[in-house]
């Protein structure tokens, strides 16, 4: 097959590009490296069934000779990013999406979304199943990026219902994994490199606030599963093994052996979601897929990657 992945470079998008290369097909990365790195896909330098075009996909998008699959991952996904990036983001989930599924539709090539449990906002049925429409406060600071996801949502099963695209729609939780933005923002990075500094963990609120954190090999899995099924509505990838932020923060603290402990401050927003868990009975049902990593191991795959990357930057002995 021949794939292409928006925001190839991204975290997500860079191991699916290693995920599509491994499993012998021919990998289009597009990316305008506005939060993508370059040095998450420099490995695939070379690479004979690889290639990079820096592209911004609000723009018309034009890639030469046919496509099997377009995967749709370019986006800004963490609070720091949309919270700086705000039109920017709308403008990728809205016209970004309008130009993947064009190309789609021109080229006959089936059609994945990368959505969010963030289209379910701050939710009241939990856990949170397909089914639920979401809790989203669509004037907050963090409703550019769930509005503009719950509009990719709505646009690509138009073009489904409209024009016979072959669409897929993944709704992704909380996800970690080597390279993550060291100044991503979100809570795994924060903790970890915390840890790694021996200071003490930043917990906003009393940390009773959940998250279900999963790792990012059994999303890769997920989607792949998802890209190649015939399910066309929305599935939830995630892990349902919830946690508080505060057991979290304990964990990481004892994997790191950090002394430091935690320090509490306010919450930063009104509109953080105090709970978030997946259910994820549809992903096993229709895809026969579920988590197979739990918290202790992904860390363990994951704070190695951190600490070799603040040692490249000065920042770590």
């Amino acid at each position: 097959m021949r794939i292409l992945i928006t925001g190839g470079a991204g975290f997500l998008g860079s191991h699916l590009c290693d995920r599509f290369l491994a499993d012998g097909h021919t990998v289009i990365a597009m990316d305008n490296l506005i939060t993508g790195s370059a040095a998450n896909i420099a490995h695939l330098a070379g690479h004979e069934r690889f290639r990079f075009i820096k592209h911004d996909v609000t723009d018309y998008i034009y890639v030469e000779g046919a496509l099997d699959a377009i995967l749709h991952f370019a986006s800004p996904a963490s609070p720091v990013d949309y919270l700086e990036l705000p039109i920017q983001t709308l403008k990728v989930g809205a016209l970004g999406t309008h130009k993947a599924l064009g190309l789609a539709r021109a080229t006959g090539a089936r059609f994945l979304l990368a959505s969010t449990s963030e289209v379910y906002g701050d939710p009241q049925i939990h856990p949170q199943p397909e089914s639920y429409y979401g809790h989203v406060n669509p004037i907050g600071p963090r409703g550019v990026y769930d509005e503009a996801k719950r509009f990719a949502e709505a646009m690509t099963m138009a073009y489904h219902r409209s024009h016979g695209v072959a669409t897929r729609i993944v709704r992704i939780f909380n996800t970690y994994g080597p390279r993550m933005r060291l100044r991503d923002g979100r809570v795994v990075p924060n903790f970890i490199q915390q840890a790694l500094r021996g200071e003490p963990l930043t917990v906003y609120g009393d940390g009773a606030q959940t998250r279900s954190f999963q790792y990012v090999d059994d999303l890769v899995e997920g989607i792949t599963r998802l890209l190649w099924s015939d399910e066309v509505e929305p599935v939830n990838i995630g892990n349902p093994a919830e946690s508080t932020v505060l057991a979290f923060a304990e964990a990481i603290n004892a994997l790191t052996g950090n002394p430091a402990g935690v320090v509490f401050r306010d919450l930063r927003t009104r509109d953080d979601p105090q709970v978030r868990q997946p259910d994820i009975a549809r992903a096993r049902r229709v895809l026969g897929w579920q988590p197979q990593i739990d918290l202790a191991e992904g860390l363990r795959r994951t704070i190695p990657w951190f600490r070799d990357a603040l040692r490249r930057r000065g920042e770590l002995a």
